[in-house]
């Protein structure tokens, strides 16, 4: 199984006045994600689903996604939301229709995708990767094995790269 794990575009600054919850992303944001999803279409990757936090620039991220003809489908993931644990979708994907054929993505939050990355591939939180606004890190994992540890990552690049190359 592939699983893409994208951090949502650049967001209006934190704000006494606005929760952190309701944050939307800025023109620039969403024009930088729009280019990131351009160059997934380009390359043919798609998602059996599209995974979101709950919180809107994550969900706007996974809607730009989604309009690009990336996926069909989008579900809102609570243990996206910022300090989700990676055992809670761990277990939703035990139990789930979704099998080692399948791609799917999961819109995000740093520092949380970051450490979810090196939980499947290390098994440990090492604070190693971080994923840049719009970024992408890809890991392939066997969803019949412990999945900790095990995942081989292949893809982890900038929206810079993704927009310039």
């Amino acid at each position: 199984m592939k699983i893409y794990l994208i951090r949502h575009g650049i967001a209006e600054e934190r704000s006494e006045h606005q929760s952190d919850e309701n944050r939307a992303l800025t023109d620039q944001g969403i024009a930088k994600t729009n280019k990131v999803a351009e160059k997934l279409s380009n390359l043919n990757i798609t998602f059996d689903c599209i995974f979101t936090s709950p919180l809107i620039r994550a969900k706007q991220t996974a809607e730009i996604l989604h309009n690009a003809q990336l996926s069909l489908k989008i579900i809102e993931f609570s243990p996206l939301a910022p300090d989700g644990k990676i055992e809670d979708f761990l277990e939703f994907l035990s139990n789930s229709e979704y099998t080692n054929k399948n791609a799917i993505a999961l819109v995000g939050h740093q520092p949380d995708l970051g450490h979810w990355a090196e939980l499947l591939i290390w098994g440990k939180i090492q604070q190693k990767l971080t994923l840049k606004k719009a970024g992408i890190i890809s890991i392939e994992i066997n969803k019949s094995k412990d999945m900790l540890g095990t995942g081989e990552l292949f893809l982890l690049t900038s929206p810079k790269w993704m927009i310039e190359s």
